[in-house]
């Protein structure tokens, strides 16, 4: 049913541009996905637009159901997901209202479920660049086409929330030389490797965090940037859409994840091959 899979972050619940809409209720055996996946079309690419926290915003980062969401869209036939998250800024030259495409991730989250596998099959992806570059680098060109502020590469950190950082974890960070601080980033793209889907990540600068004397981080401040970035992020999905649909599938992001188990099949939990059967494929 769809190509391109977009998932929306916070301040980003719906797509008005998408044309000939349809709600579709996915089920899947990790339970049921955020929301309803709107599904249409843009620039003639069929696409399924899906809000991670709901689109009545009532899930905590810890609580958005992952495996759900990343199972569904690939039912629907997603071949690549494009992912926008609100985040906070590290770095000076990183302001809010920016949109920074990263390539690296460092995850600090505790307690959420990691991985497809476990419950008798084991496997194990290729995590060394989370991010699809093909796809970082189309969305970083089409922003700067449509001269929307914006940045490549640096490391994003994902915590587990809900409250913001204290200053020391801040300036911690800051120390570690990485750029951007997130809550939703993992394990949605370990999941998306799993599910060999190319993952693209466009992160949307709110804040500083809380290391900048006098822009410390608030739920007020984050809110009124939000609205800037959806307006650019709407405007960059409408433009980037037919162009990475466009783009031939590279690198180990979009390997088949059969060859990662590491048991025969014919010896493996035969009722957990099937739960996840459509992910390996």
């Amino acid at each position: 049913m769809i190509d391109i899979a977009i998932i929306g972050g916070s301040g980003l619940y719906n797509l008005e541009e998408m044309k000939n809409k349809k709600e579709v209720a996915v089920k899947t055996p990790f339970g049921n996905p955020s929301d309803k996946i709107i599904t249409g079309e843009i620039g003639g690419v069929k696409v399924g637009f899906l809000a991670r926290h709901n689109r009545k915003h009532i899930y905590l980062p810890s609580e958005v159901p992952y495996k759900a969401n990343i199972y569904a869209l690939k039912k629907l036939g997603a071949k690549v997901i494009l992912s926008f998250s609100a985040v906070g800024s590290l770095k000076e030259n990183l302001p809010p209202k920016t949109l920074v495409f990263p390539d690296q991730i460092v995850d600090k989250t505790v307690g959420r479920a990691q991985s497809f596998f476990g419950n008798g099959i084991v496997g194990h992806v290729s995590f060394a660049k989370p991010f699809c570059e093909c796809v970082q680098a189309e969305l970083h060109k089409q922003a700067k086409e449509l001269k929307i502020k914006s940045a490549r590469g640096g490391v994003l950190v994902c915590m587990e929330g809900p409250a913001f950082s204290t200053k020391a974890e801040s300036e911690f960070h800051r120390k570690m030389g990485w750029s951007l601080i997130g809550m939703t980033s993992c394990p949605e793209a370990k999941l998306a490797r799993e599910a060999g889907l190319p993952y693209g990540f466009c992160a949307m600068v709110t804040d500083f965090d809380a290391w900048k004397e006098g822009e410390e981080v608030t739920a007020a401040k984050v809110n009124e940037t939000m609205k800037t970035n959806e307006v650019s992020a709407k405007k960059l999905i409408l433009s980037a859409v037919p162009a990475i649909a466009k783009l031939k599938r590279c690198g180990v992001c979009s390997e088949t994840m059969y060859a990662s188990v590491c048991a025969p099949h014919k010896k493996v939990n035969k009722d957990q091959l099937k739960k996840i059967e459509l992910i390996l494929k």
